[in-house]
């Protein structure tokens, strides 16, 4: 995915507010926002979610001049912090920059979710298509994806293993969906942040699936190496470093993703207007976010909306298909 600008330097697909004289709803829409803005990240500081929507709420504040603060709300794999917002008052001022995980793998892998993301959550725009990486430690003999597939097949069976940074994550399914492909049957293991990067570069783990922002600065110092994307189409990130699609399992694909929701119920001028002051925006963070590992995207709400759902259905199969569970 690939943001794309017209000939007017105004991105395809953004939808601009209609705003009608003498219309309340509308009236709020043209003032908004009035007061601060608050952008729920249900995920650490530092993390992926939290450095796009501080990224984003940045230049958002200087169009609007008005600030638009960070709550970083961890727990449950991204529910808390997205119920949370699910459950605010629908005027434009609570909002989530959220993911894969908690809008279309967490319905599915959670069994007694609180709340829905899909109904109870409204798109706003998405801002970023991030692939997963696949990596090996440089001192591994493999250098290339088929050379991989051959080492996995060669494994015998049970001793091939795999890192992520939890179950249920893009990282774990990511490998699952790629194993069910191949044929191979592998061992997940399930860490906390780095540690699984430490283990991957000491041997005790075969390979994992990574987001690039998370390992981009690792891959280009020689640390670990890059043998296939999750992505349809290569990553402007990592010009070179193929697609598992393109290697002999067309369709595959396993990336993260991140966007801007609004509780349901917000009036579509505020989202109409959020959409396209984003969009401003990811024109000028194009550069940075392709440096770091993500590819901007865009659109309209409607796109999102149609995104998320395909995901979820797409998600909800590989989590059925691979037994992970979450309470």
């Amino acid at each position: 995915m690939v943001l794309k600008l017209g000939a007017s330097g105004v991105i395809a697909g953004a939808m601009p507010g209609i705003f009608l004289p003498g219309n309340s709803v509308a009236q709020t829409a043209s003032d908004y926002p009035v007061k601060p803005v608050k952008i729920v990240v249900s995920f650490t500081a530092g993390g992926t979610t939290d450095v796009i929507a501080r990224s984003v709420s940045q230049l958002l504040a200087e169009q609007f001049k008005q600030a638009f603060v960070i709550e970083n709300k961890p727990g449950s794999g991204g529910n808390i912090g997205n119920e949370q917002v699910a459950r605010s008052v629908p005027d434009g001022y609570t909002l989530t920059v959220a993911s894969v995980g908690p809008m279309a793998i967490n319905p599915t892998l959670f069994k007694n979710l609180k709340y829905d993301p899909l109904t109870e959550l409204t798109p706003v725009i998405l801002i970023a298509d991030v692939p997963n990486v696949l990596i090996m430690s440089p001192g591994s003999p493999v250098k290339t994806f088929a050379e991989f597939v051959a080492f996995a097949k060669a494994k015998p069976a049970g001793t091939l293993n795999y890192a992520s940074t939890g179950v249920g994550t893009s990282a774990h399914l990511s490998s699952a969906m790629l194993m069910d492909r191949i044929g191979v049957q592998a061992q997940h293991i399930p860490y906390k942040g780095a540690e699984a990067l430490n283990d991957l570069l000491a041997g005790r783990i075969d390979f994992m699936f990574a987001t690039i922002p998370s390992v981009i600065g690792q891959i280009k110092a020689g640390k670990l190496r890059p043998l296939a994307v999750s992505s349809l189409s290569p990553s402007r990130s990592m010009p070179g470093v193929p697609t598992v699609s393109e290697s002999g399992y067309p369709g595959f694909a396993a990336g993260s993703w991140f966007g801007m929701l609004a509780p349901t119920g917000t009036p579509r001028p505020i989202i109409d207007k959020l959409n396209a002051a984003v969009q401003t925006a990811m024109i000028k963070l194009e550069e940075r976010f392709v440096a770091e590992g993500a590819d901007p995207v865009g659109g309209s709400p409607e796109d999102f909306k149609k995104f998320i759902q395909k995901e979820y259905i797409k998600w909800k199969k590989v989590v059925i298909d691979s037994g992970a569970s979450a309470r």
